[in-house]
């Protein structure tokens, strides 16, 4: 098993997600992983390594294996509204200022709806 796959496995360990969950939420092979679990691959293509990257919030050098120690996990340095697109996008395609703007103004409505129904109670 190469040192990559233990860190990515590692990382997923502590976010409490399976690599097939990661795979999912990066948008990469799971295939391509499995791979590289066996040693039938060496590496990873830096796009994939990319997507990987971003999803754990470290750096591709931290990845390889090149940095240490890894940035801080994404709640410790606090969610970023880039972080809640992705979440509620899935990173699919870009995502305007409107779309979140109008997500927003749809969750204000709901938690002001949820607000008078238990004020009626």
């Amino acid at each position: 098993m190469s040192e990559l796959y233990k860190r990515i496995e590692s990382l997923c360990a502590e976010r409490k997600i399976t690599v097939t969950q990661l795979c999912r939420l990066a948008d990469c092979s799971r295939a391509a992983l499995s791979d590289l679990k066996m040693g039938r691959k060496n590496g990873l293509s830096a796009a994939t390594l990319s997507k990987l990257a971003a999803c754990f919030g470290v750096t591709v050098d931290y990845l390889l294996g090149n940095e240490s120690p890894a940035p801080a996990h994404p709640a410790a340095r606090g969610i970023t509204e880039e972080d809640i697109k992705f979440a509620l996008f899935g990173g699919d395609g870009e995502i305007t200022d409107e779309m979140y703007q109008e997500v927003r103004n749809f969750a204000a409505f709901i938690k002001r709806r949820e607000e008078e129904k238990k004020r009626k109670d």
